[in-house]
């Protein structure tokens, strides 16, 4: 994929397909700015994709526009957003795990409104009057 405007600098090696979709409902800038002697910003409109070149270490920053100004909303890897490519010969590298969610103690078993334990309130049938 060639970018015309604003290449990556041709002596470094390693660069990956990307892409990024803004799923908002607002414009949004996307930017490039750890990638020295590599300026790459673009105007990113509502529901529309951005398929672009970087490094796998690069950080794409999303600047939310707003009235009059844009807020840094999010900064994304861009092995993150990486496309698979069918003439690429690299494998992706593996996602990050999910954080595991911690241990919580067990809490003291659920009491009803006159004082008797409930083994699983859950399982418990509702009544209701109409």
């Amino acid at each position: 994929m060639a970018q015309i405007l604003d290449p990556i600098p041709s002596d470094a090696h390693g660069q990956i397909l990307c892409c990024y979709v803004n799923a908002t409902s607002k414009i949004q800038i996307a930017r490039v700015s750890n990638v020295p002697n590599w300026y790459f910003e673009r105007v990113v409109f509502p529901g529309q994709r951005l398929v672009f070149e970087a490094f796998p270490e690069a950080l794409l920053e999303i600047h939310t526009g707003m009235m009059a100004s844009a807020i840094l909303s999010d900064k994304i890897p861009c092995g993150r957003l990486r496309v698979m490519d069918e003439s690429d010969p690299t494998p992706p590298a593996p996602a990050p795990e999910p954080e595991q969610m911690p241990k919580r103690s067990p809490r003291n078993s659920p009491l009803d409104n006159k004082g008797i334990v409930l083994s699983d309130p859950f399982s418990m049938t509702a009544l209701t009057s109409v």
